[in-house]
């Protein structure tokens, strides 16, 4: 069960109760109001924030391009096509925005991006369609539900799971030039959520069996035994064997890079959610323990680009992987109880209370229309570093309102 989140104002008058004799019945429903309300109003205002600034993207977006971040020294953006794998957090905010606003605008203009992003459907040469489609065209089905949306999101899985081999037991991650390489990255475990819901909707069991294979393997190969998580393990195409385990966008191949682990925690959280397989929360919870007891996590519980960075206090913060972080342990604190639950949910809290705050959250009409600054794509490429990342803001929504969510149903 989660713990109510006391603000201090709720603990004043819980204090004020308890000088002035009030029973115990009433200081409860008291402080739980006061509690509530504190919640309802930091969300509301965050939220409020990050749909102005979602305007003022919305308005500077080139025409039939999608945002990918923007660079405030030179003042431009960099956008993608439908077919970049971030495609889908664009319209996955807004639609998340219009659901707490009731701002037509913005789900006009999610609609409006949803159809650059249809012909993807098809696409069988990426692993990300989960990011892309199910982020996207998943909750405009869960808010509006058609048979245009199912159909799409349908034709997704099939793609999706084209990628997957039955003797590595794994979704392909990134196609080599080498046949012998089979490349699975941790990201990847993000992507299951559409093969699970293709089952749910079909009740084709193919999906996913997908999904829990994948799963299965991941969590043999990728880890280590502290339970940080190498990025990339390249297995042999022909029997599935590890020919190597290496990073790509983090620091070295035996460092923890803090997107990854993210990734990890989120992707394991929500296959037990999927599934209810004991195995699945108990690799989510080593996972958080991980992150939460790292020496290297600061204060403010947004981690360092890597935990493993070789200039720490030094090294750039990853606001990405903080909002993933907090969406994941919110949801992860539904599935445990007493003080793990607690410990959870109030290390979520700090990390949503920091990236609503400088030096993460943008000040409205800045940062381009993006919400967070400080997020790092690729910085070994030295692509994306240090600026706003679309799915840092995805997460960063998803988390507020996975944030109200839980205290409305606490109350």
């Amino acid at each position: 069960m989660i713990r109510k989140y006391l603000s201090s104002s709720a603990l004043m008058l819980a204090a004020l109760c308890l000088q002035m004799g009030c029973s115990n019945s009433t200081q409860q429903a008291e402080t739980s109001t006061a509690a509530a309300e504190d919640t309802a109003g930091f969300v509301d205002q965050n939220i409020q924030q990050a749909a102005a600034q979602y305007k003022v993207l919305m308005e500077k977006l080139p025409d039939g391009e999608l945002p990918r971040t923007y660079y405030a020294s030179t003042n431009t953006f960099q956008t993608s096509g439908s077919e970049w794998w971030t495609s889908g957090f664009y319209p996955g905010t807004l639609l998340y925005l219009y659901e707490e606003t009731g701002d037509e605008a913005l789900l006009n203009e999610a609609k409006r991006v949803l159809k650059l992003l249809e012909k993807e459907q098809y696409n069988t040469s990426t692993h990300d369609l989960g990011f892309m489609m199910f982020g996207s065209f998943g909750h405009a089905n869960r808010i509006e539900p058609s048979q245009e949306y199912k159909d799409i999101l349908l034709n997704s899985a099939k793609s999706l799971a084209s990628r997957y081999d039955p003797d590595v037991k794994a979704i392909k991650s990134w196609d080599s030039d080498n046949p012998k390489d089979y490349l699975v990255i941790i990201d990847n475990m993000m992507n299951l959520d559409l093969l699970f819901w293709a089952t749910r909707e079909t009740g084709d069991s193919t999906y996913h069996n997908i999904a829990v294979n994948h799963a299965n393997t991941t969590m043999q190969h990728h880890f280590r035994p502290d339970y940080s998580s190498y990025h990339v393990v390249n297995y042999n195409a022909d029997n599935g064997e590890v020919q190597l385990k290496r990073t790509e966008q983090g620091n070295a191949d035996d460092s923890a890079w803090a997107r990854g682990q993210a990734w990890g925690l989120y992707g394991y959280t929500m296959t037990y959610r999927e599934t209810k397989d004991p195995k699945y929360l108990e690799q989510a919870r080593k996972i958080a323990e991980f992150t939460l007891n790292h020496p290297n996590l600061p204060e403010d519980k947004i981690p360092y680009w890597d935990y493993n960075a070789p200039n720490i206090p030094n090294a750039l913060r990853d606001a990405s992987a903080g909002a993933i972080n907090a969406s994941a342990l919110l949801e992860l604190s539904t599935f445990v109880s007493g003080q793990e639950s607690e410990k959870y949910f109030r290390a979520a809290e700090t990390m949503l209370k920091s990236l609503s705050e400088e030096p993460y959250k943008a000040k409205v009409g800045e940062n381009g229309g993006f919400i967070l600054q400080h997020g790092v794509g690729h910085l070994p490429q030295n692509s994306e570093v240090d600026v706003p990342l679309t799915y840092g803001d995805h997460y960063y929504v998803e988390a507020l309102v996975r944030y109200k969510d839980l205290q409305n149903q606490n109350n």
